[in-house]
This record gives C-alpha cells, structure tokens and sequence, in this order.
C-alpha cells in the first residue's frame, strides 16, 4: 500500500498568492493553475487581464511539472530536433509542455504538485511560479 503526500486546497490557495503577487509586481497578469501529485487541478485563477489561451497552458504546465515531476523548462531544453526526446509535447495527447512556467512543487525531496503559469514571456512565468513556491515554502517553515 502507497502513502501519497499532496498539496491541498489551502496549499493552493498559498501558491496562488505567492505566484499572484509576484505576477503584480512584474505588471502581468497571470493565469495560475495548481495541481496535485497527479497532475489533477486543485485550484486556478484567472487574473484580471489574464489570456484566454493560457487558461489551459497553465494548467498543462502544472500537469506536465507534476505528473513527470520535471520543470517544463527541462523538457524544453531535451526537445529539439535530434534529441531522442524531441517530440515529447505531442505525448500525452498533447499536454506535456515544454514551455518555461511550470514547476514542480516539493516538500522533503518528494513531489506533491505543480504549479504553472501563463500569460507572460516564458521567464516571466517561470519567475511568478517560482515566487508561488517561494512563498509557500516560507509559509511551511
């Protein structure tokens, strides 16, 4: 029998903050999603001015951070043309991402979700994931 760790809805709703604060210091608004251990969604939001089209996006970063445990960022750098990984984004029924803004979330070496944003430059919504975690790990300690 499995012992599964995972973020709950109050976790979320941190990482939501901490992403969400970060995303109104820059002047972006964000979509931000996160996701269980599995990939499954626990909580989302939509900025005021967030794009429609990374409504989904974020959520498949998240998904693709948790599910494969691995940042969106590294799947990026592995799928080029001649990488044995390229071709990686089309598995999944399309939705492992690998487009800089989705992160792991990790509590005591061991995945418990993802976080993943859209709506910005690529380093933009890896920088406002990172503030999610940031922020959360500080509310653990």
């Amino acid at each position: 029998m499995l012992t599964i760790h995972r973020l709950d809805l109050s976790d979320a709703r941190i990482l939501i903050e901490g992403a969400a604060a970060k995303a109104s210091e820059i002047g972006v608004p964000m979509c931000i999603a996160v996701v269980d251990e599995s990939g499954t969604l626990i909580a989302f939001e939509r900025m005021d001015g967030g794009k429609v089209t990374s409504v989904t996006i974020a959520q498949d970063k998240a998904f693709t951070a948790a599910a494969a445990r691995k940042a969106t960022h590294d799947y990026n750098a592995a799928n080029v043309p001649g990488n044995l990984a390229f071709g990686i984004h089309t598995e999944v029924g399309g939705r492992l991402s690998t487009v800089g803004g989705g992160l792991p979330v990790m509590v005591n070496g061991e995945v418990v979700g993802g976080i993943g944003l859209s709506s910005g430059t690529p380093q933009q919504d890896m920088d406002c994931a990172q503030a999610g975690i940031d922020h959360f790990e500080s509310k653990r300690q």
